[in-house]
């Protein structure tokens, strides 16, 4: 199985007649995605590639019973271009640079009304080999497989990946749940798709400085998973107070740094990788025991 996406996933790409929406609009559906329509606003009746463009995602929903939303938008657009799709069951927002309070707005929205799941922002979207991408990791570095991948960064999603590939070792589902401070799904909601499904047998967790869910994520590993979980936390060498890539990438005081986080995780019985190599092995050991 999967979680979140599968073989009847029906996508509708936000932005597609963009330069990036239709570059992985197009390279999502060569990977067999079925990208059932696009929607730019006073665009309707045109296609990008044979997929048809709709003005809204409410008519694109209605002509080809799209269940899901990927947004290419601009920042200045994203938050409304999100709300406009949460009537779906599933939003993925790639787009960076969403102002803080357009994003809390958004989010609010979403828990409120028990709407649409949210992955992202800024984040390389969600894949589970051989059934369908929504998103930009690369397909080719996947292979289906029975571990379950959840990670705030799209770089070390794709290393740790490739290495769990080049070892044999394939993946259920890989979801970029993005590194912006206010975000839908978390490393919580996501263990917690990955503990119910049946055929993922065990979870790699990526996580890096700032912020408090890989904390929050050791205390429901603790608590929820029975599965093995291995993690690794990026920005060991990262200095107090400088924010390193990600909006919610930053050390505040002692709170959030890289060994914080390992100790949380490691408390939990969780081992932890330095490095993506390690973490390949630790995952080939744990799958063997």
């Amino acid at each position: 199985m999967a979680v979140l996406i599968d073989e009847g996933t029906r996508l509708v790409v936000q932005g597609i007649t963009g330069k990036e929406g239709a570059f992985h609009a197009l390279r999502n559906r060569s990977y067999g995605t079925n990208v059932a329509a696009g929607v730019t606003p006073g665009k309707g009746g045109e296609s990008v590639g044979g997929i048809p463009v709709f003005d809204t995602v409410a008519e694109a929903a209605e002509a080809t019973g799209a269940n899901t939303s990927l947004v290419f938008v601009p920042a200045r657009f994203a938050g409304d271009a999100v709300l406009e799709a949460a009537a779906l069951p599933l939003v993925v927002c790639v787009t960076e640079g969403i102002p803080v309070q357009d994003m809390a707005r958004v989010v609010n929205y979403l828990g409120r009304n028990r709407s649409a799941v949210l992955v992202g922002p800024n984040c390389p979207g969600l894949i589970s080999p051989g059934k369908a991408n929504v998103g930009i990791i690369p397909g080719e570095i996947c292979r289906p497989g029975p571990v379950g991948l959840i990670s705030r960064s799209g770089t070390l999603t794709y290393q740790i990946v490739h290495e769990l590939t080049q070892r044999g070792i394939g993946q259920s589902t890989c979801v970029g749940i993005g590194g912006d401070p206010v975000h839908g799904i978390g490393f919580v909601e996501a263990l917690a798709l990955f503990g119910d499904d049946p055929e993922t047998e065990a979870i790699v967790v990526i996580g890096e400085i700032g912020g408090d869910d890989e904390e929050r994520a050791a205390r429901f590993i603790s608590e929820r998973i029975t599965k093995p979980v291995i993690a690794y936390v990026a920005g060991f060498s990262a200095p107090p107070g400088k924010r390193m890539g990600h909006a919610g990438a930053i050390i505040t005081g002692s709170s959030g740094t890289a060994q914080a986080k390992a100790d949380a995780f490691e408390a939990a019985g969780v081992r932890v990788g330095r490095n993506p190599t390690e973490v390949a092995e630790l995952m080939r050991e744990a799958l063997k025991g």
